[in-house]
């Protein structure tokens, strides 16, 4: 795993983080899912295809980012749910079928686990045969699968975001009997300014540093208007380093960092470094003027000019590169 899968896996793991990630996405900011509420799964999908261990051949393992299950209220009914997240630096232009495979796996799961339910506990008994069979009983139901892709980059998401878009050139009439699979994106810069407020916790920071990170005057706005840029949790700015460069300086031991003054110190930082290279720009020219003037008049070398001058090693290194 890379630095960028570490830092948004450890980033998003956080229950009050995946909550409004969820709460944004699926209710509109509404505070329906509570950190609380939730508890982590295994991240691991093990399957074996049905036919039984001896005719299925390897079982499929795949890894999620995070998933946890979920009890929410919903217009005074309990909702059992799983919710998983997948997070990406970087565009997947396959996403729609590795999420669809992650779901199936997961439906496939509950089933498997159903049927294993009733073996043990033997309630067979009074059953239809085609319940005995399928081993799944008619009353039995699925948790619905929600799958979040969560994008940590500025630029616009511009892969597939359904199995249809994957299709080409192919006949409305066999698209129409193909089920498509669309992918949940939360990405940055579709997020729409006035939206911003509707998250809950530092996502809404890392997502609108994240849209302006290429943008120094918007940039500046956000930062300036968002106290929470103030005190900044460190495993928020990990996600902003490792995902966009942002370059803020974080001390040991440090767990809540004021971007705006790491950022204002590392502009000062970039300016006293050009003010420095441009004076050095300078100087090396006059020197080279001055060689160049002494060279011509007294028909000295280049060597003997910079003795006379006292240049120094280091401008010396430079000025042999233009008088080449």
């Amino acid at each position: 795993m890379g630095v960028k899968d570490t830092v948004t896996t450890k980033y998003m793991r956080q229950n009050e983080i995946f909550a409004d990630a969820f709460n944004f996405f699926v209710y509109d900011g509404e505070q329906v899912i509570h950190p609380k509420s939730l508890k982590e799964l295994d991240t691991r999908e093990i399957n074996v295809p049905y036919g039984g261990e001896k005719g299925a051949g390897q079982p499929v393992q795949k890894t999620r980012d995070v998933i946890k299950s979920v009890v929410a209220m919903m217009d005074k009914n309990t909702a059992y749910l799983l919710l998983a997240i997948e997070n990406q630096a970087n565009i997947h232009y396959a996403m729609p079928v590795k999420n669809m495979v992650y779901d199936a796996l997961q439906y496939a799961k509950q089933v498997e686990e159903a049927i294993a339910s009733h073996r043990t506990s033997g309630d067979y008994k009074g059953v239809s045969s085609d319940e005995y069979l399928s081993g799944f009983m008619k009353e039995d139901h699925l948790l619905p699968v929600i799958t979040l892709v969560v994008y940590f980059d500025l630029k616009e998401w511009d892969g597939p975001l359904s199995i249809h878009e994957m299709f080409s050139g192919q006949d409305a009439r066999v698209l129409a009997l193909v089920p498509d699979y669309k992918i949940n994106l939360l990405a940055p810069a579709a997020i729409e300014d006035e939206d911003f407020g509707k998250f809950q916790s530092s996502l809404k920071e890392v997502l609108s540093f994240i849209k302006y990170a290429r943008n120094k005057d918007e940039l500046k706005k956000v930062l300036n208007t968002d106290e929470s840029f103030r005190h900044l949790g460190r495993e928020a700015v990990d996600v902003l380093n490792a995902c966009v460069g942002a370059k803020i300086a974080v001390k040991e031991g440090e767990e809540a960092i004021d971007v705006c003054l790491a950022i204002e110190q590392m502009n000062a930082e970039a300016a006293q470094k050009a003010a420095q290279k441009a004076a050095q720009k300078e100087r090396i020219s006059t020197l080279f003027a001055n060689i160049n003037n002494l060279m011509e008049k007294m028909g000295w070398s280049a060597e003997q000019s910079m003795d006379v001058l006292s240049v120094s090693d280091s401008d010396r290194k430079a000025l042999w590169q233009l008088l080449k």
